[in-house]
């Protein structure tokens, strides 16, 4: 089969013909039909990520089973299906309690320990695979389709985690990003006030499209200040940042009202960040990370997709051999929403 491959840390792509993977016990197969592109892949592209070498990656995948192994029976040959990009165990507490994201025996994440979605066939454990739901046209819209189980599901995961109710104020740093900006279409979908956060005036520009009430240009801008006043000195009920570098989640924090969450995706940025317990008592703010997202959460934004509450927004398609040219585009911003590639 044709595959990317990223054979050491800071090379670029290697374009091959690999050896068609066959599925062992407890496996299967799928034919890849399309694979996202977005910030999280691009960290391992770009050496920033653990990755183990030589690894084909990509976990945003919408494809077709074609051969199962032996004691597998939720998936058969012609299933379209995505999948779960973390390798879990299924059986520790975390898993039992629907919290896969912080199994104490991650094996991994699919295109990281285990070769991912940049190729013409992944092999994995058939009970990562999830169904594509008959209300999704996957062949007239193969890229967003893909998408779903990481842009969509992320934020939809957010909502509940920071439990964001109808009336608040949601700011949303890192807005025009490929996760960030369908966080403003889920916001807005569960009624909030959204006020988009970026460096991009295109980017934001978009974000208010989608359903933002307010902009803040962090280029120009005091972050804080902004954030103040646009909530008449209260701040804002729920901060996201996707950004998370010390001085985001710093700026985020102050600009929290009292009861006011704060949540952090950004989990390539090692570099900690103050605040102090005063703050955090007199408010009695809440400080969260949101790790990813559940089988079951990948089912539900997929029926959300179905249904047309939201779609994925799909800027840029690429063919496989110009995966290069798309993490070109990533690392330097270019992208507003996603970008995907579809196989021929």
């Amino acid at each position: 089969m044709k595959a990317m491959v990223l054979r050491e840390k800071g090379a670029p792509f290697s374009f091959e013909d690999v050896p068609d993977p066959k599925p062992g016990e407890g496996e299967a197969v799928a034919r890849v039909i399309a694979c996202g592109s977005g910030l999280t892949i691009h960290h391992a592209r770009a050496g920033r990520a653990e990755i183990d070498y030589p690894m084909i990656i990509g976990h945003e995948v919408v494809g077709e089973i074609v051969e199962t192994g032996g004691g597998v029976s939720n998936v058969k040959a012609g299933d379209v299906v995505t999948f779960h990009c973390y390798l879990t165990c299924g059986h520790c507490r975390w898993c039992q309690v629907n919290r896969e994201p912080i199994c104490d025996n991650m094996a991994g994440f699919v295109g990281r320990h285990r070769d991912g979605g940049y190729a013409e066939y992944i092999n994995l454990p058939a009970r990562n695979y999830v169904h594509i739901p008959d209300g999704l046209d996957y062949k007239a819209h193969p890229a967003e389709v893909a998408v779903i189980c990481d842009a969509i599901v992320t934020p939809y995961k957010v909502l509940r985690r920071a439990r964001i109710e109808p009336m608040e104020t949601v700011a949303v740093i890192g807005a025009g990003g490929g996760v960030g900006i369908h966080m403003v279409m889920l916001a807005r979908w569960a009624n909030a006030r959204v006020i988009a956060v970026d460096v991009s005036e295109e980017k934001l520009a978009k974000c208010m499209e989608l359903g933002a009430e307010a902009a803040v240009d962090a280029s120009k801008d005091d972050v804080t200040e902004a954030l103040l006043e646009l909530t008449g000195g209260l701040g804002v009920n729920v901060a996201i940042d996707f950004v998370s570098q010390d001085t985001t989640l710093e700026a985020a924090a102050e600009a929290l009202d009292k009861g006011g969450r704060l949540v952090t995706l950004g989990g390539f940025t090692p570099k900690p960040f103050r605040l102090s317990a005063g703050s955090l008592l007199n408010g009695e703010l809440e400080i969260m990370g949101s790790r990813s997202f559940t089988k079951q959460e990948i089912i539900e934004s997929l029926e959300l997709c179905a249904r047309g509450d939201v779609w994925p927004l799909v800027t840029e398609t690429y063919r496989l051999e110009e995966a290069e040219k798309v993490h070109e585009r990533l690392e330097a911003g270019a992208i507003t929403g996603r970008a995907a590639i579809v196989m021929d």
